[in-house]
């Protein structure tokens, strides 16, 4: 199952790092842009939510808009306000449906966005195991929601979070989820990104080259079939980190 966008736009934080400082908005028209949309689709979806909030897809939807209008928040308390209006709606809906899983996958998204508003405190790594409850069931129930959204969710937490004890960070972890993430949807190229920046990340410039090839050739494919204004965030994302990417793999 695909939904139409609901990862960090170009407003985007790194998903769960709670190490990072909370993203500000930039200057540039493009991100005033980006932010405008998703303000306009969070206002959208707020009022066919709050209309009907016994609907399953309104609330999932308006947990999604507030996953993105977070994500495009100038201040943790903004951020933070916005990501517990998506609580709230993902948890009315698990009360009465606690199979869904886009309730529990957007649950995890907006844990996550609380999280980084109120990181380094205890509070944030205690929300941590919360979300990576939330993904677990959401793979348990629908793997391939979000083009493998609750594998790649998980193997970035894995990634990203500190290692035992101190949370719950682990390269085997990470690195199993996200190869699951790219054999769910390989045609996606948020996915090969992932795995090809753990590779940076953990050193293993022979992978990262191999992930480098097949993001080459996927590229042409995906901006044919990833494509309208609901997608043009995520591209302006995808194509920076690949040339970021590129200048470290390629003399």
């Amino acid at each position: 199952m695909r939904t139409a966008k609901p990862r960090g736009s170009a407003c985007r934080v790194a998903l769960f790092l709670l190490s990072a400082a909370s993203t500000v908005l930039a200057g540039s028209q493009t991100n005033v842009i980006f932010a405008g949309r998703a303000g306009t689709k969070f206002n959208q979806t707020q009022i066919r939510f709050e209309s009907d909030t016994n609907n399953a897809t309104a609330a999932w939807q308006f947990a999604r808009a507030c996953y993105d209008w977070a994500d495009c928040a100038t201040n943790d308390t903004e951020r933070a306000a916005i990501a517990r209006q998506g609580i709230a709606a993902c948890r009315a809906l698990l009360a009465r449906q606690s199979n869904s899983a886009p309730g529990h996958y957007y649950l995890a998204m907006n844990f996550g966005q609380l999280a980084a508003a109120e990181a380094p405190s205890l509070a944030a790594y205690r929300l941590v195991q919360q979300i990576e409850g939330e993904f677990k069931t959401a793979a348990a129930l629908d793997a391939a929601f979000d083009y493998g959204g609750p594998a790649r969710g998980l193997g970035l937490l894995y990634r990203n979070a500190p290692d035992r004890p101190i949370s719950v960070g682990s390269r085997r972890k990470a690195r199993d989820w996200l190869e699951r993430a790219v054999q769910l949807a390989p045609e996606d190229p948020e996915n090969r990104l992932n795995l090809l920046e753990a590779h940076l990340r953990w050193r293993e410039r022979a992978q990262a080259r191999q992930d480098l090839k097949v993001l080459d050739a996927l590229w042409p494919k995906a901006q044919t079939n990833f494509t309208g204004v609901d997608w043009e965030p995520s591209w302006a994302d995808w194509t920076a980190r690949k040339l970021v990417a590129e200048k470290m793999l390629i003399p």
